[in-house]
């Protein structure tokens, strides 16, 4: 039996990492969980899974939690240092991390130091501190298996080839809600607009990168990352059923896909279960009734950031720490209905083009760089209400 920590594991895919533990049976046993701010359900995964240790946002919810549970041998914890110490436990074998932005960064570093298996569903962190998760890798020696759908099929695709035998790597997009709406409907996008998505359920700002492709940039920028793929040989299609997940173009013309039903449950468990496959307890994929499989070119005139977050990729150095602070702040911003959704793409740009370019060497640079344009980001939002 493994053990493991799931950091996030009230957000959308700690609960579905959580669901696909539970169907393994006694496989896994659950030691860890870091939680945010649904402290009711965290509650329930307690009595659930009887963890040895919990985290939670606030000092105040902490404290509540410790007397609730003072006839355990449970650990209470809080804050960002609380989700470090879930994800370094020391019996931890598997850490999923599952904090969603920049928030996941610290955590994700501290479980990585442990060398033990990650399945690495935080792409922000990935985008924002590659290079630094990379050498911590090589140094900890720790395994990062992605959990993200496109990257654990780009790692399955690629699971007995050489990467410099690669001569493209397509990263599949459903397109979102918008794909197919004009620019005057562009115009009239809602909230509720944005948060329906017509193929994944997913958390509210996943929701919304998703529908102004800005989570496929930043797939974009991780997957350079983790396979250690030029930009160059990066490339994005949209997919409106969402079946293939990416695909790999080798250079005797050959191209690998990974095909599977839109569930995250497929990858969290191939991320948990690696090298090995579990049965699993979801419908089996049937082409015959799908029919039709689409491919289209992103039209990035409509969605601007996919091509700003490919700049950034190119651009490199600070730039993409600049891109997802600036989009996590304007996300917010929308989500609490500060500023329309075609806002979004444009206050981004203008803290990219605002931003002078700068090398990051450690994680108080990338840190540095995270606040200062989380500030300037805020006055462009203040100035335009």
């Amino acid at each position: 039996m493994e053990n493991i920590a799931i950091l996030g594991s009230t957000g959308s895919i700690g609960q579905s990492s959580l669901e696909v533990i539970d169907k393994l049976n006694n496989r896994f046993r659950v030691v860890g969980l870091a939680a945010g701010r649904n402290t009711q359900m965290l509650e329930k995964q307690i009595e659930k899974f009887k963890p040895k240790i919990v985290s939670l946002k606030k000092k105040e919810e902490a404290e509540e939690f410790r007397r609730k549970f003072k006839d355990r041998s449970l650990h209470v914890t809080f804050s960002e240092k609380g989700a470090e110490e879930v994800a370094e436990f020391e019996e931890n074998d598997i850490v999923v991390s599952a904090i969603t932005g920049i928030d996941g960064l610290r955590p994700t570093l501290a479980a990585l130091e442990t060398g033990k298996k990650i399945a690495l569903a935080n792409k922000e962190s990935m985008v924002a501190a590659g290079s630094l998760i990379q050498n911590l890798v090589e140094k900890s020696g720790a395994q990062i298996i992605p959990v993200d759908s496109e990257h654990s099929g780009i790692f399955q695709c690629l699971a007995k080839e050489r990467v410099d035998n690669v001569k493209r790597v397509i990263l599949t997009a459903s397109g979102g809600p918008f794909f197919r709406s004009s620019s005057q409907e562009m115009e009239e996008i809602t909230l509720d607009d944005a948060l329906n998505h017509p193929r994944w359920k997913m958390g509210k700002k996943v929701t919304i990168d998703s529908a102004t492709l800005m989570n496929k940039g930043l797939e974009l920028i991780e997957a350079h990352w983790l396979f250690n793929i030029e930009p160059a040989k990066l490339e994005v299609l949209i997919h409106p059923q969402s079946i293939v997940h990416s695909l790999v173009e080798m250079n005797d013309g050959s191209v690998l896909a990974q095909l599977s039903p839109t569930d995250m449950k497929v990858p969290i468990q191939y991320a948990l279960t690696y090298p090995e496959r579990e049965d699993s307890s979801l419908p089996s994929l049937d082409l015959s009734q799908i029919k039709s499989l689409e491919f289209f070119e992103p039209d990035v005139e409509k969605f601007p950031l996919l091509k700003l977050a490919r700049q950034a990729l190119e651009e490199g150095a600070s730039f993409p720490i600049v891109l997802n602070a600036a989009n996590e702040i304007a996300v917010s911003a929308f989500l609490q209905t500060e500023i329309g959704f075609l806002d979004i793409a444009e206050i981004v740009s203008k803290a990219v083009e605002n931003h002078p370019q700068r090398e990051v060497q450690n994680l108080e640079d990338i840190f540095s760089v995270d606040r200062e344009t989380r500030q300037m980001t805020r006055n462009l939002i203040e100035r335009r209400s």
